[in-house]
């Protein structure tokens, strides 16, 4: 019988995650050379090499991809062990490891972490800022036990519930506050910032101007809301903010905020989990509380 550790099955699995030994150290807190000695340990154990190592680059074996679509499977078997007893006991998972897209991490979270220590006094939350795909994807591995996104995300594996539906609203320089609230065919005539590829606030942006996914000759990408708001204030172009955003982000710019005719451009953020979770229930209860909390918020006050 083989003597495998979930020690090392998890340090493999986050060598694997990452192809990098240094990485793969930090993201599970201990030194590179104790990650490696656990590795070789790993494979002596198994007879065969996971690894294919060379100066640049680290790639699985044949054998280590195998191994690793089991290893993953079992942690995460582990995992959701812990989440059933916390769910006989009726009350969430002592650690909740809750995914947030970048466009709603910084205006929302604040208020939620603070709802949710309160109302679970002992709650472990672990945070993860990333764009919907590999939240989803981390979600799917077991990495995350909820996310917090824009939907639909229309994955079959995955229980959605909507907590609230936000409009988009319109920011351009402050000198141009007069002027008429730009349509969605007159944008496409203007330079348009937007996030970089990846967001789904830049996919849904693009879908209100009817506009491709190719990058127009007048459209330009920032990496943050706070760096098109900012670019905008230059007089670099006009950009889309969700509404939440407002208060945040435009308060040290000279900006115009301006809400857009009917039919306005909007979101609908959500939490989603996976259908197999053993704490379903208890998620479902941490999703009315993030809903509750979000509805608490102050609407900015913009021209309509």
């Amino acid at each position: 019988m083989l003597n495998l550790t979930l020690k090392q099955m998890r340090y493999f699995e986050a060598l694997a995650r990452h192809r990098h030994f240094g990485h793969a150290a930090e993201a599970c807190s201990v030194t590179q050379p104790a990650l490696s000695m656990q590795i070789k340990e790993l494979e002596l154990t198994l007879g065969a090499p996971l690894l294919e190592r060379s100066a640049r680059q680290i790639r699985l074996t044949g054998f280590g991809e195998t191994f690793l679509e089991r290893a993953s499977g079992i942690l995460r078997a582990v995992d959701e062990l812990d989440d059933l007893a916390q769910a006989a006991n009726g009350k969430p998972a002592g650690r909740l490891r809750i995914g947030v897209i970048p466009t709603v991490a910084p205006y929302l979270l604040p208020a939620i972490i603070g709802q949710l220590t309160q109302h679970y006094p002992g709650l472990d939350l672990n945070l993860r800022e990333t764009v919907t795909p590999k939240l989803l994807q981390e979600l799917l591995d077991g990495r995350l036990d909820t996310a917090i996104v824009a939907l639909p995300v229309s994955e079959p594996a995955l229980t959605e519930v909507a907590l609230f539906s936000e409009d988009f609203v319109l920011v351009r320089p402050a000198q141009d506050a007069d002027r008429p609230v730009p349509d969605a065919a007159m944008l496409r005539e203007m330079r348009l910032l937007l996030l970089e590829e990846g967001h789904c606030f830049r996919d849904q942006a693009l879908s209100f101007c009817s506009m491709a996914s190719t990058r127009p000759r007048e459209l330009m990408d920032g990496s943050s809301l706070a760096t098109l708001v900012q670019m905008v204030a230059a007089g670099i172009g006009v950009t889309l903010i969700p509404e939440m955003a407002v208060p945040v982000e435009t308060r040290s710019a000279n900006v115009s905020v301006t809400r857009f005719r009917d039919p306005r451009p909007s979101r609908t953020i959500g939490m989603v989990w996976r259908r197999s979770s053993p704490v379903t229930r208890q998620l479902a209860d941490i999703a009315a509380v993030v809903r509750q909390t979000a509805q608490k918020q102050p609407s900015p006050v913009m021209p309509a």
